[in-house]
């Protein structure tokens, strides 16, 4: 069985090894040239996505170039600290999550994939695709060239081509009404709490930051404004949006202005989007995963997460159902009532970002009671306990005989 999976980010390498692994043969077609590791920024992988790499054997990956990041400690814009609550798991021997630079994580699955054997064809942007009338799918590319195969995996993000392809009514991303920034600090770390992401709920902005092993701070602005266009994006220079973001917090407590003001800007002009529900997640041969099924806001740090566990489990899938459509249908089952839950939780947290004045006042009196009585660190364990080997009676290892 050959698979064409569009896509290579974080989803299509880890669904290209998931699918070697059962016995199917996958080739990732990425539009883009291979990613540079040093630009963009840092997100964190929660211990269920790292749980779901450990299936592919990549966790690795992330263990050596990222940080562990064992909760989030969250301010307000006059220094009080509101709320702390866990990033790890209650299982036995569970990872931590871990803070990795985004693009430097692809870069290596990147790398991974192909000592695997996994062919990646770079510079190949998905046009168009069709199910054949006897089973298989032929994809066609922006190069005029097209491949045939016996399935499609859609990891294209949230403005997927094959998304479109299953149902050409399916809903766009949706913008949340905030952009995001990025950026570093050298030196900066002393006197910062480690293994915390701090989260700063700002007068005109929300600001996070955590600092590295070697010292160093990663950060993030999200600004709550109308989206940035192509005009603007190519008219401003990063100096510029580094003022204006340090003037956000220019009349808040705690260390955001100094940081951005220190610091180096290696994302930016950055909308941001979510994508709800997804009425058809598969048509045919064809199957969306990760963003281009369901995108949910960064603040609810489970995006990465949510895309290796989809890889991992469409490829028990394939290898246990008797057929592409009933794999399908299976997977949908499992994962459709996850993800959207995740999906409207991210949602939530977005809208709390930046309130008014009324807002932030109630929010500040609120907060520390939501997070000592209802948002405690046994309420998020469904997100963190998860295990895709939960769903099944054998490890991806043990499916790996039943796909040969």
């Amino acid at each position: 069985m050959q698979a064409l999976i569009t896509g290579g980010g974080i989803a299509g390498p880890v669904a290209a090894m998931a699918l070697q692994r059962v016995g199917i043969e996958a080739t990732v077609y990425e539009a883009h040239r291979p990613a540079d590791p040093l630009v963009g920024s840092y997100f964190t992988i929660t211990p269920n996505g790292m749980a779901a790499l450990a299936e592919v054997d990549a966790a690795h990956l992330v263990e050596t170039v990222g940080f562990p990041t064992r909760r989030t400690v969250l301010w307000n814009h006059a220094g009080r600290r509101l709320a702390a609550i866990s990033l790890e798991s209650s299982r036995p021997a569970s990872p931590p999550a871990f803070t990795v630079k985004r693009s430097l994580l692809v870069n290596l699955l990147q790398e991974e994939a192909g000592r695997r054997g996994i062919r990646i064809e770079y510079e190949r942007r998905l046009m168009d695709a069709e199910a054949g009338p006897e089973g298989g799918v032929l994809a066609r590319f922006d190069d005029e060239g097209s491949v045939g195969g016996d399935l499609l995996v859609g990891c294209d993000g949230i403005h997927s081509v094959v998304r479109r392809v299953i149902d050409p009514g399916a809903p766009d991303g949706r913008y949340v009404g905030l952009t995001n920034f990025g950026g570093i600090t050298r030196a900066a770390a002393e006197g910062i709490e480690a293994e915390g992401f701090h989260m700063i709920f700002g007068r005109r902005a929300f600001f996070g930051y955590a600092a590295t092993p070697g010292g160093d701070v990663v950060w993030f602005v999200n600004h709550p404004r109308p989206r940035i266009g192509r005009a603007e994006a190519s008219s401003t220079s990063a100096g510029e949006w580094k003022r204006s973001l340090a003037e956000l917090f220019a009349d808040d407590a705690g260390p955001a202005a100094g940081l951005i003001e220190a610091g180096e800007l290696e994302l930016y002009a950055d909308n941001t989007h979510d994508l709800g529900h997804v009425p058809t997640w598969h048509r045919g041969p064809m199957i969306v995963l990760g963003d281009a099924a369901h995108a949910p806001a960064p603040s609810s740090g489970q995006g990465a997460s949510m895309a290796i566990e989809d890889a991992v489990v469409l490829a028990h899938t394939l290898a246990t159902e008797r057929s592409i459509s009933e794999a399908y249908q299976t997977y949908e089952g499992l994962r459709r009532e996850r993800v959207e839950r995740i999906v409207a939780y991210g949602a939530r947290t977005s809208n709390q970002k930046a309130p008014g004045p009324v807002g932030r006042f109630l929010r500040d009196m609120l907060l520390p009671v939501v997070f000592r009585f209802f948002v405690t660190d046994e309420s998020a364990r469904w997100m963190y306990d998860y295990r895709v080997s939960d769903d099944f009676d054998t490890t991806l290892a043990g499916s790996a005989e039943a796909g040969r």
